[in-house]
Parts: C-alpha cells; structure tokens; sequence
C-alpha cells in the first residue's frame, strides 16, 4: 500500500501554490500532524517539509481522511489518493485523503475553533479582540489564488489558509491586526487567527506560526485591477479621444486610492515602529538594486541599452546625504491587492512577497516603496492589454497616457492624504521604480517570457 509521503510527493507538485515549480523533489518529509477530527471522516493540519536542489521549504496541507468507499462526488476532484491508514486508525487498512479546504462539512470545525478560542493540542484557534464570530456558516473555496488557499464562509468571513509557511506571525495578521486598533477604514477587519509552533531552522527556536487569518467579507468589492482593466478597454475603443475624455477615466479613482493609501502608511507609522535609513544604509541599498539589475542584464541583454540610466539613478540614491525615513509598508502593493467597495478604497493582503521569510518583510522600508509598486502596475494595466494585438503600435501612446495620467492622480492623490509628496521625492521613488521593474523584467523572462514587452516597454518610456 502507497505511504502518505509518497502521495504527497506526487501531489504537492501539482499546486497552484507550490513555489518550487519545475523544480525536482528530493526529499518530502511530514514534520507534524495535528489531529482536528479524529477518525474518519477527519481531519488534520500536517506541516510538510519539501527538500528541493539543498533548500527545504514548509507548506500547510489541510487533509481530510474518509473510508475509501465513503468518498462523495462532490469531493472527487480534491482527492489526493488512497493510502495506508495512520498508526491511530487501526480498524481501517486505508483511507481516502483529500484537501480538506473542499470540504465544507470539514471546514465548519475551523470556524467554530475560531469563535471558541479553541486550543487543539499544538494548534491554538484566536478570536480577534471584541469580536464574535458567527458559526453555522458553509465554506466555498475561491479560484484562481497564487499562493494560499481562501475559503468563504456564507456572507460574512473570508479565511486565508497560508500554504507556504515561513516561522513567524504573518504579516499580513500583523498589520491588518495594527491598523484596525487605531480604527483604519481602510482594510477589512481581522476577525481570528490559527497559528502553531514551527521549529526555526535558523535559530533553532521554536516560534509561534501563522497558519491562517479570518476577515471580514467585503460583499461588494470590486477588484482593482479589474476597473482599471475595464477603463483601459473603454479608452482603446476610442483611441482618438484622451484619457480623460473617454467614459471610463479613471483618475478619479486613482486620486482616492492614493490617499487612501496614504492615510494606511500614516496609521501604520502611528501604531508601528519607524526609524530612518541613515545614508550609510542607503548606500547599500542602492548597491543591492545595483547587483539586481547587473544579474538582470546578463540574463535578458535588451535591458543592456537602458542599464547606465537604471544604475545611475541608484547611485544617486546611494549618494544622498540625508537620513531616509522608513516604517512599516505594504511590500507587494499593487492594483491586485485593493478593492473598490461602496464606501471607498480597501487595501488588502499586507503578508508581502510570500516567497520572502518573515523576519525578511518584517523590516522597515521608505513608503515610496508602495508608491512605486502601484505606479508600476498602473502601467501594467495599460499596457498588458496590448500583448498579441495587432494594431498595438497604434496603442502604444494611447496606452502611456493613460499611463501617465493616473499615474500623477494617484501620486497628487497620496500627498493630499498626507502622504510624502512624491514630485518632492522624485530621487528615491525614480530608484524604487526602477528597482521594481528591474524585477519585473525578470519574472517574465522565466515565467511569461510573452509578456516581456510590458516591463521593458516601460523601462524605455521611463528612462527616455
């Protein structure tokens, strides 16, 4: 009979979530199992350890157990296999395992675990202070996630179950949990938490985990991506006209999420720690985006004709003589990660890089860090539409005005919320631009080499 290890060699793999892609196993080794519901059906939490080329990565498995001739229809697609039965199963030779986030018979004990402030052996279910959290509410697993698994719960909660695990409280519990402590509009509020002890393999500690964050469900949101995609397409179907005459101009908006996102920075700076980046530190700073853009250059040469003006624009951030603020930010901001509900802008999924280890988004950055993410992706927007289309040379200026003209909305937006002005910082948001296309080009070269021309379009726009 097939071992669960063996199952989930095979299976994790084959994850949208899983980060090591095209990359193979070496090693997989289950480092705990925390028994939820016992027998079957049942579930548990197991922590996975998978070895791939000398790194070692954890993720979170939410399993489910059923008696092999007790599968439902409705759970065939999430079936991982059949497999010896666990030591604590003895009358059973097998079970059918699955991942359990399908289950909504299943995931109703997590809910409730949240409301009780439950603490299942090593695992510990929290309920966000003054919050009650309503049970008897069936789960739906959303689509199309990179890097967790979200779950539904009726109308009023959304759970985000972090399957790569770094040791740490999540940043994204951290600082939605900091902003809704000083009353922040701008997010969706905490509502619990799971976490659990995971071994620190760089301290050798043992450090509470976040495994998962219950939130409010915003029932009318609208994602920000999809209405600044939808403008782009209004304006491309009158290409004569400019952007801010076409039906669905969206500088109004851009101006909003802008203070927005300034008042976010500014309470994360009231409840959070800040400091400055002394120039010593800058100069590092600007050495490490350097180095970025020397192994970018090498790996895609058309980079090559703009890397003067790239590494220019880092030296001079390198060279300032003043001490640059820094606090606590976002880290992945970007047109993704905000919703347009009925009452204004919420800014959402404050974890940062999943890819990152926690202690590593935990530190302090410049704000304009954010700033620069969602300049980036305003040009994203405008210009993503245009791949594979065959009148997009034509666009192409259609596509940079739209560009530019939301662009300077969200930059005039975030300084009349009280945001640093960015026209008066244009030397450090010029290096953290560059910085992030620098990045962009990168990604796209090794996952969607066909989408290349967006990031270096830009670059070119950008430092013509």
């Amino acid at each position: 009979m097939t071992r669960l290890e063996e199952l989930l060699t095979t299976w994790i793999p084959t994850q949208r979530w899983f980060a090591g892609k095209g990359v193979a196993v070496d090693a997989l080794r289950i480092e705990a199992t925390h028994v939820l519901v016992p027998g079957v059906p049942g579930l548990r939490i197991l922590v996975v350890a998978v070895a791939q080329n000398g790194r070692t990565d954890r993720y979170q498995v939410l399993l489910g157990l059923r008696a092999p001739d007790a599968i439902a229809d409705e759970l065939a697609h999430a079936v991982i296999g059949v497999c010896d039965s666990p030591a604590d199963l003895r009358d059973l030779p097998s079970v059918v395992v699955y991942d359990a986030t399908h289950d909504a018979s299943m995931t109703a004990y997590l809910l409730d675990a949240i409301a009780e402030d439950r603490d299942d052996g090593a695992v510990r279910f929290r309920s966000a202070p003054g919050s009650t959290v309503h049970t008897g509410l069936r789960s739906l697993v959303l689509t199309g996630e990179q890097s967790n698994t979200t779950l539904v719960y009726g109308e009023e909660y959304v759970l985000k179950t972090f399957r790569r695990l770094w040791p740490g409280r999540n940043p994204d519990l951290e600082l939605t949990s900091a902003l809704a402590r000083v009353g922040s509009e701008y997010i969706a509020r905490p509502h619990g938490w799971i976490e659990t002890d995971v071994v620190d393999p760089e301290t050798g500690r043992t450090t509470p985990t976040t495994l998962a964050m219950l939130q409010q469900y915003l029932r009318s949101a609208t994602d920000g991506w999809v209405l600044a995609a939808t403008s782009v397409r209004d304006l491309y179907a009158s290409p004569d006209l400019l952007p801010g005459e076409a039906g669905g101009d969206f500088a109004g908006e851009a101006h909003r999420l802008g203070a927005a996102t300034a008042a976010v920075h500014r309470d994360l700076a009231r409840v959070l720690p800040t400091d400055v980046l002394s120039p010593e530190a800058q100069a590092r700073l600007a050495d490490d985006m350097a180095a970025r853009l020397h192994v970018a250059v090498a790996e895609v040469p058309e980079l090559a004709s703009h890397a003067r003006t790239l590494y220019a624009a880092f030296e001079a951030l390198g060279n300032m003589d003043a001490d640059l603020p820094v606090q606590r930010v976002h880290g992945d901001y970007h047109l993704g990660q905000v919703v347009r509900t009925d009452s204004g802008w919420v800014l959402l999924d404050f974890e940062g890089e999943p890819a990152v280890p926690v202690r590593e988004r935990q530190k302090l950055s410049s704000p304009l860090r954010d700033v620069a993410g969602m300049l980036r992706s305003f040009d994203y927007a405008a210009r993503y539409q245009l791949v594979g289309r065959t009148d997009n040379s034509a666009l192409v200026a259609t596509a940079r005005a739209w560009a530019q003209r939301n662009r300077e909305a969200f930059c005039e937006g975030y300084a009349f919320g009280g945001g640093v002005d960015p026209e008066k910082h244009q030397m450090v948001l010029r290096a953290f631009e560059y910085d992030k296309a620098v990045y962009e080009v990168m990604y796209e070269a090794r996952h969607r080499p066909h989408w290349i021309s967006i990031p270096l379009d830009s670059i070119m726009a950008l430092t013509g």
